[in-house]
């Protein structure tokens, strides 16, 4: 059924999860009619857009909106981006923080828009092993550059409230193009990114 707005998308998107969720809270046991859980449904129902808005933006329009040309060609490093997404096997939480490296080839990008980029595809139900390609490959296919690197440390809520119980693990994935795939390359962002001793 078409909508004449995204607003009105997301009202009748809002109702119908809202329901469900209403349903999910009845069938584990509770009374979804009771005063604590009255606006649970729709509060999740927003919630749940929120983390998911994702599916709604245009990651290379993102990146294509603040492109300038520069003669730079020296490694570019955004590092300790926040990363909040929901693994897509239990949708619970994984956090943790990104780092991004690029070497321009004749266009740089808005530092702003890297952070931006990991948000788009954050948003979305995932797998931390495909959120870094998504984002490495938005990142090469856009903006064309000599290299470009991405590393996320994330800790996962499936790990740690159920299944293993390990509180204290850490999931480093990478993926590298272009120079980054040169050792030396590679070793000197990874150097860079690395915690201060």
């Amino acid at each position: 059924m078409p909508y004449r707005s995204f607003e009105e998308y997301n009202m009748q998107v809002t109702d119908d999860v809202k329901d469900r969720y209403k349903h999910i809270i009845s069938d584990l046991g509770e009374n979804p009619d009771r005063e604590g859980l009255l606006k649970t449904p729709e509060r999740a129902a927003k919630a749940m857009q929120f983390l998911t808005q994702g599916y709604h933006q245009d990651p290379e329009e993102i990146l294509r909106s603040a492109m300038f040309k520069e003669s730079y060609d020296e490694m570019v490093i955004v590092k300790d981006i926040e990363v909040y997404s929901l693994c897509e096997h239990h949708i619970l939480p994984f956090f943790g923080k990104a780092h991004i490296a690029y070497i321009p080839n004749g266009y740089i990008v808005g530092l702003s828009k890297l952070p931006r980029i990991v948000d788009v595809f954050a948003r979305r139900l995932q797998v931390q092993e495909r959120l870094t390609e998504q984002i490495l490959d938005c990142i090469n296919d856009t903006l064309r550059p000599q290299g470009v690197a991405v590393v996320i440390e994330a800790s996962h809520m499936c790990m740690m409230m159920r299944g293993v119980q390990k509180q204290n693990s850490i999931t480093t994935t990478s993926g590298f193009r272009g120079q980054f795939e040169k050792i030396e390359t590679r070793n000197e962002f990874l150097k860079l990114i690395a915690p201060n001793r």
